[in-house]
């Protein structure tokens, strides 16, 4: 079987006309190129394959760039290829050939680098895949997508003095909900690897920001961060990375992956807040410095 699949593209950049400010929004899992080659590949319908995308989310931020802010987009899916993961965290229960790789609960549980499954344990593919599949996946999507992610953070912090990645994700709703009648389930959960990405001071505003537009916001819960904030966030350095998780069902349905009644809404009270978290590092912030 071919190893390079040609019918994904790479992830996309939308760059500001003008760069105005030091955030940089990036969306490692709401790719939906999953190409003929790859669905025949799997044993998944279109629409069971889609249930660990974040769906929609690029749509929920379209424009932001608008106000200065660079935005990375993957366009390879979840499913195919994770983002959010280690090179190494390569599954032996479905790649041949590993020598090395970490064992976590992640790999065992089938979301590594290269994913056996789906949301709700759902196997993607019939059998195996070469040592040989797993490397040109990581050397053609994965590889580019944290150099660039990378650039563009540098760039930022080159010019401001410091850079800011918020990493947007999309949760199950089933992941906050609770059953207390006197406590709410958190709209939006926001992550920095309990202080080790991201200086509290941003954190502390992202969730000020939040709450001000009106969202029930946690802290680290259930969510903290995972492989982008850890690899991107380096604090010494001035660049600080935040995730942040937002509720699908608040604007999708999950079991349909289809945008709901919700999606307009949400996007009004989201779009301001990501507006002023774009401003959190700007060119009057440059322009003092000077």
């Amino acid at each position: 079987m071919n190893t390079v699949f040609t019918d994904i593209r790479q992830h996309s950049i939308v760059e500001p006309a003008s760069l105005t400010s030091g955030v940089v929004f990036a969306l490692p899992h709401s790719g939906r190129d999953y190409g003929i080659s790859f669905l025949n590949q799997s044993i998944l319908n279109r629409r069971s394959i889609r249930s660990s995308e974040d769906a929609f989310l690029d749509k929920l931020i379209d424009g932001i760039e608008k106000y200065g802010a660079p935005t990375i987009i993957a366009n390879a899916p979840r499913a195919f290829i994770d983002l959010n993961r280690s090179t190494d965290e390569l599954d032996p229960a479905l790649i041949s050939g590993i020598k090395n790789s970490i064992r976590n609960p992640r790999v065992s549980s089938g979301l590594g680098v290269i994913p056996r499954v789906v949301a709700h344990g759902k196997e993607i593919y019939r059998g195996k895949l070469s040592f040989e599949q797993a490397q040109s996946r990581i050397a053609y999507y994965w590889k580019p997508y944290h150099k660039d992610l990378s650039d563009l953070l540098k760039r930022a912090q080159s010019i401001y003095g410091q850079s800011l990645l918020i990493d947007l994700h999309s949760m199950p709703h089933e992941a906050v909900s609770t059953q207390s009648s006197f406590i709410k389930a958190p709209e939006i959960v926001v992550g920095d690897r309990f202080g080790m990405s991201s200086d509290s001071e941003f954190t502390n505003l992202v969730i000020s920001i939040l709450k001000q537009h009106g969202f029930r916001v946690a802290k680290n819960t259930p969510f903290a961060g995972a492989f982008i904030t850890k690899h991107h966030g380096k604090i010494k350095e001035r660049i600080h990375a935040i995730q942040l998780e937002i509720d699908r069902s608040l604007y999708m349905n999950e079991e349909q992956v289809s945008p709901n009644s919700g999606f307009e809404t949400l996007k009004l009270r989201l779009f301001p807040a990501l507006i002023q978290i774009s401003s959190l590092i700007c060119k009057s912030e440059k322009i003092a410095a000077e």
